[in-house]
């Protein structure tokens, strides 16, 4: 944060390979900053970060009007197809504490593709990694971002049902970031109506942390 009038959110993106963090980053943004295409490999090979136009009178504060202004941090995949675990981690801690080392980190967001199951050990390697780079309050600033949720629209399922139903690995993954959880869809909505809903929520959560970020060294 800035001024009294202007706030800055950075968030970064974690996730297995081909699960939409690229293209999700892009809608956080309301841009197309982050190469984003389907692959039968990973894509994203180093950390790129995005800033967004600045979000005039996008909330209120003390009274005031707000201009927020996003940062995302867009990582590799992990599993990655090319990289090996100890390269992906080494280039995400960089980048985490050359952009966020003083500004701090808001949210860290772990997408998942809401029609793809969750694999216990894959998940198991990637939370790993994530709380080794965000440390031991990882699980106060990250929440799970379900992309292509428009397939379980079309599958009959509500997200109530959806989480209902979910593995075991899903549920204990959701109640360790004390459910902290966001569906995306890519359809019935404009672009700009899903960023704007998606990032109302992303403020619910940081408003639950009251601002606090995580910084890095």
């Amino acid at each position: 944060m800035t001024d009294s009038n202007k706030m800055i959110i950075n968030l970064a993106l974690f996730g297995m390979t081909q699960s939409g963090k690229s293209s999700a980053g892009n809608i956080l943004l309301g841009s197309t900053d982050f190469h984003s295409s389907f692959s039968p490999c990973s894509v994203t090979k180093d950390c790129c970060l995005g800033r967004s136009c600045h979000l005039c009178g996008f909330m209120r504060r003390g009274g005031q009007e707000i201009t927020l202004q996003i940062q995302v941090l867009d990582t590799p995949g992990y599993p990655h197809s090319r990289l090996t675990k100890k390269h992906v981690k080494q280039e995400v801690k960089e980048a985490l504490a050359h952009h966020f080392g003083q500004e701090g980190l808001h949210l860290a967001l772990l997408v998942q593709r809401a029609d793809m199951p969750l694999c216990g050990q894959e998940v198991s390697d990637l939370v790993q990694m994530i709380q080794e780079l965000l440390g031991h309050a990882w699980k106060n600033y990250t929440a799970i971002l379900f992309t292509h949720a428009e397939k379980i629209e079309e599958a009959g399922f509500s997200e109530d049902k959806y989480l209902h139903e979910a593995s075991d690995t899903l549920l204990t993954l959701l109640n360790s970031v004390q459910r902290r959880y966001i569906f995306q869809y890519k359809k019935g909505n404009s672009l700009n109506e899903q960023r704007i809903k998606i990032l109302e929520r992303i403020m619910e959560f940081i408003k639950e942390n009251c601002y606090q970020v995580l910084t890095f060294k």
